[in-house]
């Protein structure tokens, strides 16, 4: 299969576009169950180490979850205020949809029993693996014109218990996904100032022959 310029530009384009939706952004409009599985078909074709596949999705739709986990939200971003008290902006921040998001996604890391191939000597790899799913789910979302935030203030350990996750496995991502109202031109928190872009230049370095010593 060949892919045309147009192509690689109109993926560029979407990629640019992909906005973190805070909870103010979603509307009550339902996903189409077509277009969710176009979303997790996405997840589940990312690369992973070994071919392991290390990755379980929890679609949670259910309003008491949502109230359980919304509370951990609450209780975790307290210790963060503490954290930023220094920073006003902080406090007047959205920064999770858990009960206005028609969908919660809980994108998990099973770990295998046995030896993966390409893990031997990095451990990570296998978590590194279900974060390419995510990133995935996230431009296919943006290509649907559906939004997704990434919930990270979250203590993990009572997630998966509130979801009942197998022993040993771990919380890589916690994903509010819906319509939005709008997508934002730039990045919320660029917007707002709260860090500075960066530039190409500034992110990479070519190492050839002339700047080996």
């Amino acid at each position: 299969m060949n892919f045309t310029t147009d192509d690689a530009e109109k993926l560029l384009k979407i990629i640019k576009a992909r906005r973190d939706v805070r909870g103010n952004r979603f509307i009550s409009q339902p996903i189409e169950d077509e277009k969710l599985q176009m979303i997790l078909e996405a997840g589940i074709s990312a690369p992973s180490v070994g071919y392991s596949q290390p990755w379980k999705f929890i679609v949670i739709t259910d309003a008491n979850t949502k109230n359980e986990l919304a509370q951990n939200f609450e209780q975790e971003n307290d210790k963060a205020k503490e954290i930023f008290q220094t920073k006003e902006l902080y406090k007047n921040l959205k920064l999770e949809g858990i009960k206005e998001a028609p969908i919660n996604i809980a994108v998990l890391y099973e770990p295998k029993d046995d030896e993966v191939l390409g893990m031997t000597s990095m451990k990570k790899m296998g978590e590194y693996s279900v974060v390419c799913a995510v990133q995935n789910m996230w431009l296919m979302a943006r290509a649907l014109n559906i939004g997704i935030g990434w919930v990270s203030i979250l203590d993990e350990k009572k997630v998966l218990k509130s979801l009942h996750a197998k022993r040993d496995t771990q919380l890589i991502a916690y994903l509010c996904v819906g319509y939005v109202d709008k997508f934002y031109e730039e990045s919320e928190l660029k917007t707002l100032g709260w860090e500075r872009e960066k530039f190409l230049e500034e992110c990479v370095v070519y190492q050839d022959s002339s700047t080996k010593g």
